[in-house]
């Protein structure tokens, strides 16, 4: 776990998003927010005097934000962001100032951090500032990531004496390479916004001010544009072929291709494309179920 940076005091300047969803009493205390708007869910990293670190608590509710995504119909596309100046610092200080004295014994996530893969939905995420440790973990389980060039990345564990935590030395060296990941493992060195698009680290840049609405519009586009049920189903198709071959990725994709032929968005929605009508996709249903270790042919619904 890699620790928080200093506080950060510099006000939230995000755009407003019209449609608060699960919101608490007090927003300011929730962890985690979540707007949903034009088909996107936009969660927020809430805790801006620190970085927003991550503690149990900030965990716990980025989970459950995440099943409210995936479960709201209203919800094509999810985008993760920080408050304040920045993304994720890490897991909080305090945390590792319990953990340190090595008495006490901790309890392993397992694949908690990996919920965003799970999602039947992309997953973006607009790093803004300081992603280090823990919160570069959680970017790194996001489908596409777009940065501003002065956010500053590191992995930090070996500065600290651990070790790569919860699958990063799986997530990383299948987005930059295995010697690239070795570098910025064991130097855990912090490098910036440029290195990180010259690396593939991130698909894109953008000036601070410019970030959020350039990831929200580019979301929106999917949202409005791009089968929901194409979406999930690539979504899985793109994470199973790195990890198996070329023939089994031709294997993976016969029945889903023979599925979606049959299928209401290719059918029904994709004729009326095919006639230059604008395409009108139906989200996916509330309860879709996770992408697991199967071909997801139950996301494609049959044309009536």
């Amino acid at each position: 776990m890699s620790t928080a940076a200093q506080p950060d005091t510099q006000p939230d300047t995000r755009p407003d998003t019209p449609r608060p969803a699960g919101a608490s009493p007090d927003p300011a205390a929730d962890p985690v927010l979540l707007e949903v708007a034009d088909g996107v869910a936009l969660l927020t990293l809430n805790r801006p005097d620190r970085l927003n670190a991550v503690d149990s608590r900030l965990m716990a509710r980025f989970l459950e934000r995440l099943d409210e995504a995936a479960d709201d119909e209203a919800v094509r596309v999810v985008v993760v962001t920080g408050a304040g100046r920045g993304f994720c610092a890490g897991a909080d200080l305090s945390v590792l100032e319990d953990l340190g004295t090595g008495e006490q014994q901790v309890a392993m996530p397992g694949m908690a951090y990996m919920a965003a893969r799970s999602l039947p939905k992309p997953v973006i995420a607009a790093v803004n500032g300081p992603c280090a440790g823990l919160g570069l973990i959680i970017a790194l389980t996001c489908d596409l990531r777009f940065a501003t060039p002065r956010a500053r990345f590191g992995t930090g564990f070996a500065r600290i004496g651990l070790v790569a935590e919860q699958g990063l030395a799986w997530l990383l060296p299948r987005v930059v390479g295995p010697s690239r990941a070795m570098d910025l493992l064991l130097s855990a060195r912090l490098f910036d916004g440029d290195e990180a698009e010259r690396i593939g680290l991130v698909d894109g840049l953008h000036e601070p001010e410019d970030l959020l609405p350039a990831v929200l519009a580019y979301a929106r586009d999917l949202a409005a544009g791009s089968s929901p049920v194409s979406m999930g189903v690539i979504k899985w198709q793109v994470q199973r072929a790195l990890e198996t071959s070329l023939e089994q990725a031709m294997e993976d994709a016969d029945p889903l291709t023979r599925v979606s032929l049959r299928g209401r968005d290719f059918v029904e929605v994709g004729s009326r494309l095919r006639a230059g009508e604008r395409p009108a996709y139906p989200p996916l249903p509330s309860g879709a179920p996770r992408l697991g270790a199967e071909p997801p042919t139950g996301l494609v619904p049959p044309a009536t």
